[in-house]
């Protein structure tokens, strides 16, 4: 059986862009959204995990490659979505979770993680091995890097169960996982010379460990084309400035780009990235930043129902949960006590995302949803305060806002990953 994302640099390379969405989130209703997207439109869902989310040791959610696995085939039932393909796919694997390790130590933890990517079923697999480790330098040199990578898809091959052999990522010019942390006023566009760089000692290095087969299912590399967002700013896609990058894959044929950090770009943007060859378009922080939104208005809309004006419950619960566990945010989030407190909560970041699965959040929401079980939201209400909701909309329950808000931006994906293909602009509610 032939990989459905081996397609992708075919289509490219004959002159014919095509895209796809990577879905990187491990909220259930970001998931429930794309899979019943990709069922109305007959497309694959293409969901992925980061090695700081999912590994052997649980992660920030708690779950292995095989819970996660779990996790979305039952949201795909319960959703009815049952018969969508579904491609995971695991991102940045390598040392990363480990790095403060001695190399030895890390890389250890980085081959029994893709192992357990791999038999998973996990068949898009991102080797990323650049960082340094404990007593090493923060960022290692190309050769030391693709040696790593190729260790770590010797290991995939060995444990993936084949039908389909997975596809491979490399290369790794994008922030560490969770985002950007350094000012987006130097942004530096990968250039043809480093791309080439990557390809080639890579080629070598899997060559060295007699992996030349999966080498040949190398179907793109992580660049930066010139888009990234930090607290409030997002740097926009410029094609020109990217001509030079989009030029070079003339010269790598099977080959495309992926490029991280697309979150918050413009639907037009997210045109113009598929058809310059960055096909895989990773977006993550910007759906939880929807369901943030939603969330925090279906808290107004409750107390609004019950006649009161809004008294912010919710944003004051979440506050109290980080509050009490500063690890996920303190390191990122710098300024006054107030441009704190807004980034906390409204920061483009979303680094409130990994704080949803905890137990006092969960008690909040569920409170939340307890508030407005069996009460339609009249489309007037919802328009004052959930973001793209409209007065000409049919009244709405809870979960249908949720969903609404994350499809919204699941679409514009949907929409720009074909460029010549009309798209179904249905609505997604169910």
């Amino acid at each position: 059986m032939r990989h459905p994302l081996l397609a992708i640099p075919d289509a490219f390379h004959a002159g014919k862009p095509l895209g796809i969405t990577s879905v990187c989130s491990a909220h259930p209703v970001v998931i429930e959204a794309a899979l019943r997207i990709a069922k109305r439109l007959g497309r694959p869902a293409l969901i992925e995990a980061t090695c700081n989310q999912v590994n052997q040791d649980g992660g920030y959610t708690g779950m292995t490659p095989q819970d996660f696995r779990d996790f979305v085939e039952k949201i795909a039932q319960e959703a009815d979505c049952g018969g969508v393909e579904i491609i995971l796919g695991g991102d940045h694997l390598g040392p990363n979770p480990w790095k403060a390790l001695p190399a030895d130590e890390a890389m250890a933890k980085a081959d029994t993680m893709i192992a357990a990517f791999a038999a998973a079923g996990f068949t898009k697999l991102h080797l990323d091995t650049s960082m340094g480790c404990k007593g090493e330098p923060v960022a290692l040199a190309d050769e030391e890097t693709a040696a790593r990578a190729a260790r770590l898809a010797e290991i995939a091959e060995a444990h993936a169960p084949g039908n389909p052999a997975p596809v491979y990522i490399i290369g790794t010019e994008v922030p560490v996982p969770g985002g950007a942390t350094e000012a987006l006023d130097h942004l530096q566009i990968t250039t043809p010379d480093a791309v080439q760089t990557t390809y080639d000692v890579h080629r070598d290095a899997f060559a060295a460990r007699g992996v030349e087969d999966a080498f040949d299912r190398v179907i793109a590399l992580v660049v930066q084309p010139g888009v990234e967002f930090g607290h409030s700013d997002v740097v926009q896609f410029e094609p020109e400035k990217a001509r030079d990058l989009t030029a070079s894959l003339k010269t790598l044929p099977g080959l495309v780009f992926e490029a991280h950090s697309t979150d918050y770009q413009t639907e037009a943007n997210l045109s113009a990235l598929v058809e310059g060859g960055f096909s895989i378009l990773k977006v993550g922080p910007w759906l939880t930043f929807a369901l943030r939104e939603a969330l925090y208005g279906l808290d107004a809309v409750a107390d609004v129902l019950d006649q009161t004006p809004p008294k912010g419950r919710l944003m004051q619960a979440m506050e109290a949960v980080m509050q009490a566990a500063p690890a996920n945010w303190a390191k990122y989030y710098e300024g006054t006590e107030q441009e704190q407190w807004l980034q906390r909560h409204f920061s483009l970041s979303d680094r409130i995302r990994y704080y949803w699965p905890e137990k006092d959040a969960r008690a909040a929401v569920d409170d939340l949803f307890n508030r407005l079980n069996g009460r339609e939201i009249p489309a007037p209400v919802a328009s004052q305060y959930i973001p793209g909701a409209s007065t000409g909309d049919a009244p709405c329950g809870a979960h249908d806002a949720l969903l609404e808000a994350v499809s919204r931006v699941v679409e514009k994906y949907e929409r720009a990953i074909r460029p010549s293909e009309p798209t179904d602009n249905g609505s997604s509610r169910s």
